[in-house]
This record gives C-alpha cells, sequence and structure tokens, in this order.
C-alpha cells in the first residue's frame, strides 16, 4: 500500500491549460469527493483513459472551484503503475493551488521532485535507463537529443543492455554448476565457446562506450573556445551569437580578462560557447592569469573559433594563436569586421589549412554561413540518423547515443570485467575467478538499469526531476 501523491504536472505561470496529477491507493477515492461529472455518473465507475467533463468542488462548503476534465488510468495500466488521476483545469496557477489544497485536505500529500516516475521505476513500468530519459526529453535543448532521448524513453539501451546481461547470466549459471558439481569439467568446446561470446559481448560494450563522446556533445553542446589577439571582436562575436550583450566591448585591449560562458543553438546545433581574455603576451598580472585560463579553456574545446580581424592585415599574434590550438581540434578562422574593407584575400588563409568563413560581429552579416560551416563539422548531431551510409560509427537509431556518464562509467567498469574474465579463461584459472569477474560485469549493468541499484544512486538520479514528473 502506498500512499497517495499530488503535484501540479505543468509550469507555474498562466497558461490556457494546467494539469493536476494524483497517483496513490486512494487517488480515485479523493477524486471520486471532490469531481462531479456532468453525465451523472460516479468517477470510481468511469472508464479508463477518457476524458470527463465536470466540476472541481470544494465538497467541505460545496463551492465550485474550476469546470475541468478529468481522466483516469486503474493499476497497473498507468504511468506510475498505481491508480492515476489528472485534472485539466484552466491554467490559473491560483486555480491550481486551490485545487491542490482541497486535495492535501483528504490526506494526499505533495510529491516530491521526479516521484510520479520514481514510482513508475519502483513498480517495474520502466527500468532506469527509461525513468533518466524522461528528464533528459524535458530539458533536451535541440531536436537531436530530443530524439535520442525519447528512444531511449522507449527503451533501446535498456533492451541492449538485457540482452549482454542475459548472455552473461547464462555463462554465470554454467560456472556456477561447475562449481557446484566440480567432476563435471568444462569440455575445449564449451570453452572456446564461453571465450567467443565474451570477446562479442566486449566488442558491444565497446560499440556502446564509442558513442558516449557523441552523445554528452549532443546533450550537453559542444565545448567551444572563441580565441584570438586582443581586440579582433572576440565578444562582439559572442555577443552577436547571443543576441544581447553578455560580455563588455570596448576598444581597449585586454577587456575581457576572464572567460565568459553561455549556450547557443547556431541552427540545430548547440554550442556552449567560452569567450577568452585576448592572446598576447602581457605583464599585467591579472590579464595574464585571464590568458592562462584561455589556454586551459583552448585545451579543452572541441571546437575552435579562430577570430581575425579582417581590416588588418595578419599579425605574429594571430598566427600564434592559430599555432595554439591542438592538431587534431576542428577549428574556424572567423575573419571579423567585414563591413570595413579587407586587408588580406582569402587566399593567404587558405595556406594555413583553416576552415574560414567573412562576418561583421556589428551587423550580423555572415553568421549564417558560420552556421553552416559548423553543421559541415559535425553533421552527425544535427542528423543523427540520417548520415549512417556515410558513416560506419554513427547511431542506427534514436536512443543508441550513450549521453549519461554514469551509463558510461558503469559500462566501462562492465567491459573491464569481462575482460577479466576473457583473460581468466585464456589462462585456464579455476572456475570461480571466472564467476568473480562476470559477477561484477552483471553487478555494473545492473546498476544501469535499475536491477542492482543502491537506493541512494536512486534519490539522487529523481532529485534531477521537476516536481510533477
Amino acid at each position: 500500500m502506498s500512499d497517495t501523491i499530488a503535484a501540479v504536472a505543468t509550469g507555474g505561470v498562466v497558461s490556457a491549460i494546467g494539469i493536476v496529477r494524483i497517483s496513490g491507493d486512494s487517488a480515485l477515492t479523493v477524486a471520486d469527493n471532490v469531481f462531479r461529472v456532468a453525465c451523472g455518473i460516479r468517477l470510481k465507475d468511469a472508464e479508463c483513459k477518457r476524458m470527463y467533463y465536470g466540476e472541481f468542488v470544494d465538497d467541505f462548503s460545496d463551492t465550485p472551484v474550476d469546470l475541468c476534465l478529468c481522466v483516469i488510468s486503474r493499476a497497473p495500466n498507468s504511468y506510475t503503475g498505481e491508480d492515476t488521476v489528472e485534472f485539466h483545469c484552466h491554467g490559473s496557477p491560483v486555480v491550481l493551488s486551490e485545487v491542490l489544497q482541497i486535495l492535501f485536505e483528504h490526506g494526499v500529500r505533495q510529491a516530491l521532485p521526479g516521484e510520479f516516475t520514481k514510482r513508475a521505476f519502483l513498480n517495474g513500468r520502466m527500468d532506469l535507463t527509461q525513468a533518466e530519459a524522461v528528464i533528459d526529453l524535458i530539458e533536451s535543448e535541440t531536436l537531436g537529443a530530443a530524439k535520442n532521448a525519447v528512444g531511449q524513453l522507449q527503451g533501446v539501451i535498456g533492451v541492449k543492455l538485457c540482452s549482454v546481461y542475459n548472455q552473461l547470466l547464462d555463462i554465470m549459471s554454467h560456472f556456477h554448476a561447475v562449481i557446484d558439481y566440480p567432476d563435471e569439467d568444462i569440455d575445449e568446446f564449451n570453452l572456446q565457446n564461453y571465450l567467443t561470446r565474451l570477446q562479442s559481448i566486449d566488442d558491444e560494450l565497446q560499440q556502446m562506450l564509442e558513442t558516449h563522446k557523441r552523445g554528452k556533445i549532443l546533450k550537453d553542446g559542444i565545448p567551444t573556445a572563441i580565441i584570438g589577439r586582443p581586440n579582433t571582436g572576440k565578444s562582439s562575436l559572442l555577443n552577436a551569437l547571443l543576441g544581447y550583450e553578455r560580455a563588455i566591448v570596448t576598444e581597449v585591449a585586454g577587456t575581457t580578462r576572464d572567460t565568459v560562458e553561455e549556450k547557443v543553438l547556431m541552427g540545430n546545433i548547440l554550442l556552449r560557447l567560452i569567450d577568452t581574455a585576448g592572446l598576447r603576451h602581457t605583464n599585467d598580472a591579472i590579464e595574464k592569469l585571464g590568458v592562462e585560463r584561455a589556454f586551459a579553456a583552448l585545451s579543452g574545446a572541441e571546437l575552435v573559433l579562430l577570430v581575425l580581424d579582417g581590416s588588418q592585415p595578419l599579425m605574429r599574434e594571430d598566427y600564434d594563436a592559430l599555432h595554439s590550438i591542438p592538431p587534431d581540434t576542428p577549428k574556424i578562422a572567423v575573419v571579423n569586421k567585414s563591413d570595413l574593407p579587407a586587408a588580406f584575400c582569402d587566399s593567404e588563409l587558405s595556406k594555413l589549412e583553416i576552415k574560414s568563413c567573412r562576418i561583421s560581429a556589428l551587423s550580423g552579416e555572415g553568421l549564417n554561413s558560420l552556421d553552416d560551416e559548423i553543421e559541415q563539422m559535425f553533421p552527425v548531431l544535427w542528423q543523427p540518423y540520417e548520415f549512417n551510409k556515410h558513416d560506419s560509427n554513427a547511431p542506427s537509431s534514436p536512443g543508441e547515443l550513450i549521453t549519461n556518464t554514469r551509463h558510461a562509467e558503469a559500462i566501462l567498469r562492465a567491459q573491464a570485467g569481462v575482460k577479466s574474465a576473457v583473460e581468466s579463461l585464456t589462462e585456464s584459472v579455476t572456475p570461480d575467478a571466472v564467476l568473480t569477474d562476470i559477477e561484477s560485469a552483471l553487478a555494473a549493468i545492473g546498476e544501469i538499469t535499475g536491477k542492482t541499484i543502491r537506493e541512494d544512486i536512486v534519490s539522487r538520479i529523481f532529485e534531477r526531476f521537476c516536481v510533477g514528473k
């Protein structure tokens, strides 16, 4: 038996519709007391998943609070696996608050963040990868991230891991039998068969791990360092991309003393922009610290925008900035101040073997061409499921990208256990050593899906959720 919870499942601002959700053993009884169906039937006799029009009333004073719609879902065929009721009210925060208060007077309590989804997980309506995908979907900032979250909500990751889990479970059960009945030795054929299966599992886990870098970028955005010598317009570019003045811009060299970070959606790709101090030699202690932080941002960047002043000839500091970029990091030379006469031609840039585009941070001219250049560099991020014919490493369906660091760390531990089991089999060690390795791999996979998850980890996961979900 569980207590009954309730929460406003929509935002706290004025809207056309606001939803109050109830879940628990007494959900239908409480709802029947406070909702009068217009057609005259009792709510406890209503059909599941059908909208009913009626009055939500304060039954203690017998006064209507709202004219709204109500839908019920009986256990176990509901989101939480419990009896649930939703009131679709007019979206006045005052009305929603009053509806919630009346429910509290009937013994219902306020739901905690993520408690509806937590109950769905605990009641077996979804595994932990699906539950985490719910908040990932809510927080998605790009269409690609949303599609990947939907795929995980449909169980793509869970199905893959379940297959691996069951294969390991089969091998473990046999090794348990060998330990329990030592006279039944494993013949060479079975030994080779297990070795082949474990190597195949290792490959599967490795393929999943290889998607994590792209998945993390898809979810969190591409760390993008904006670098260049002082006064080329780095902060102006940041402001132009954001559409408002986030960074202070002056003609005084060295105005930017610290890194400034903001997210921006360019086309279909999310960038985590990091505006940095101008790269130059300086004796100013504070500016020198800013330059050091610029190099730190540069080392962790997945994309670098090298801002050049197109109205001045290329200078030694421009070349120094270019050469400071790690060789394998994607980079674009953003030639700023295209509204002024050009001091160098594109052929000079082509010699540097760097992609480039001309823009004016002042007028916004050319920013679309920058969008295009970035999308060409990261096609798998903005159309992650359209490029499989051109990229053998691209995901084949939504949901296959590992976006959760917790998942990646657990898969890595599972892979370590599998690799150790392969080594143990190869070296013909005792069955109990192989069994220990396989059990550690199973435990790691169970942490992802929720089969062996600790309570404190579950609580930490659902703390990310909003109230009402």
